[in-house]
């Protein structure tokens, strides 16, 4: 009796499982009964996005999300408009059926930004990375990521990197109480120059720091872009059939991004003609990455200049807030600043020694915990979205293929079901836990598989460069609110409030003298 038992057990299991999501059986619940907001009789759900009479906000996604997660559990469908509906998945393991499927992964992503492209062919050979999809996606990331995801290339920014980054410390107040996440986005943007083109653009001078300059209006183009694509992502797309105000504000801020990228690589262009050798001069210690796409002959000109706007668009936000909410914690977390300044001391035995690769590499395992711990709490985006390319199952119910798909990352990685003590910043938990313990499709700042951040690594080291140069140099002191800080979702996660923080120069120590 006992093994007749174990046998249907077993066929019961497989009735109801799925292989890889992919429906093996009859028994899926219909598409139409995952729970979620249809919005008043069934006309969709978008009127609670609307200022003063929605209860949610584009600025509060995080809020709206895990409200539903409370409201109807792991699945949720929403309905933003009658025909169009997001269905939101809380549960990993559903997020690994989602982000491991095969072939070219498809998303539906900075639809106006794409428009803008669109519509100027002149400039412009496809819509870029970011809305792109299919093969054409596949061919522009299969080249560009040659140099910009290769380990050994990124390293080869580290020097460069870490001689800016000394140079900015410099630049930085002292004893007094400041706002660092605008001056973070200066040397974000700094870098992200310098590495794509090539070029310093001076952005720490004094000059530099009127709204009118360059740098400042590059920096306020990339936020008021990336500000724009959730909003015009989603609902009734008005400006695909007249420029909304929000249109203009995107197509504006793009205008100027495009131009100063153009400028850029024209003059990298007109040196490689006149120049025999095809060398050129630049600040770098190697050739920045739109010379090296610009000798590639399976680019033209219009991919090139396409990569440069999209470097400028995802270089400067994306670092400077997660550097700015890791600000926030170490302030916030003495033992935690304390611990980071032991390791950093180690590795760089006085204020002036260059920071290694290898160090990067195996030497600063807290460093990394640090990050680790503050992109689980406060990740690049909300979550990861996907359009289905076959009928999958997500939580016992059927998907059909075309639905849009969006991991809820940031909401699941604070659940006390997926994390101990979910809320509380502890870096120890990436050190103290197995890796096996944890879950591999919770954290995940820069996505996952072939459309993962092309730029991760570029990212982390310019990140850590930073962090361990400013607290091997300062002790920082939180000036700012006692409000607990949360996020403000313009696509890109930003800090709430101003990372208001005091920075006071450690004494001069030499670690092997200590020990």
């Amino acid at each position: 009796m006992k093994r007749i038992l174990q046998t249907r057990q077993k066929q019961f299991s497989k009735l109801f499982s799925t292989e890889a999501g992919k429906i093996v059986s009859g028994f899926a619940k219909p598409y139409n009964d995952i729970p979620g907001p249809k919005g008043p009789l069934g006309l969709g759900n978008i009127f609670n996005y609307l200022p003063i009479v929605g209860r949610y906000s584009w600025l509060k996604l995080h809020k709206a999300s895990r409200d539903k997660y409370d409201k109807y559990g792991v699945i949720v469908k929403e309905t933003m408009i009658p025909g169009e509906d997001i269905v939101w998945l809380y549960d990993p393991r559903d997020i690994a059926i989602l982000l491991n499927e095969k072939d070219y992964p498809l998303r539906r992503s900075h639809l106006a930004l794409a428009k803008y492209r669109k519509d100027r062919p002149h400039i412009y050979r496809s819509t870029g990375l970011l809305p792109t999809n299919g093969s054409e996606w596949w061919r522009l990331r299969s080249e560009l990521q040659k140099e910009i995801s290769a380990p050994k290339s990124v390293r080869s920014f580290l020097s460069d990197v870490d001689e800016i980054t000394k140079e900015f410390l410099v630049y930085l107040p002292k004893e007094q109480s400041f706002d660092a996440l605008p001056k973070i986005s200066r040397l974000n943007l700094e870098l992200t120059c310098l590495i794509t083109f090539g070029e310093r653009l001076e952005s720490f001078k004094a000059d530099e720091q009127l709204p009118t300059s360059r740098s400042s209006r590059l920096m306020l183009a990339a936020e008021t872009t990336n500000s724009l694509i959730l909003p015009t992502d989603q609902g009734f797309q008005l400006w695909r059939y007249f420029e909304t105000p929000s249109y203009i504000k995107l197509r504006k801020s793009q205008e100027y991004m495009e131009s100063f990228a153009v400028d850029l690589v024209s003059q990298k262009l007109c040196f490689f003609k006149e120049s025999n050798s095809g060398d050129s001069f630049s600040p770098l210690k190697r050739t920045s990455l739109i010379e090296e796409y610009l000798k590639n002959p399976k680019l033209d000109l219009s991919d090139v200049v396409g990569m440069a706007a999209d470097l400028l668009l995802a270089g400067i936000d994306t670092t400077s807030y997660t550097t700015a909410f890791a600000l926030y914690y170490i302030a916030k977390n003495p033992q935690v600043q304390q611990k980071l300044y032991i390791e950093c001391e180690k590795v760089l035995t006085n204020r002036t020694s260059p920071l290694e690769g290898d160090v990067l590499n195996t030497g600063i395992p807290y460093a990394r915990a640090l990050l680790k711990e503050v992109f689980r709490l406060n990740p690049i985006s909300v979550g990861v979205g996907r359009i289905l390319q076959r009928d999958l199952i997500f939580g016992g119910y059927q998907v059909p293929k075309g639905t849009v798909v969006v991991t809820q990352n940031l909401v699941a990685c604070r659940l006390e079901s997926n994390f101990k003590d979910a809320t509380k910043f502890r870096p120890e938990r990436w050190i103290d836990q197995r890796r096996s313990d944890m879950n591999p499709y919770l954290v995940l700042p820069f996505g996952h598989g072939m459309r993962a951040c092309i730029a991760r690594r570029l990212a982390e080291q310019n990140i850590l460069v930073f962090l361990i140069r400013l607290i091997r140099n300062f002790e920082i002191v939180w000036k700012g609110s006692d409000v607990e800080m949360d996020v403000k979702t313009l696509l890109i996660n930003k800090p709430s409030l101003p990372i208001d923080i005091e920075l006071k120069e450690r004494p001069q120590t030499n670690f092997h003298l200590q020990v």
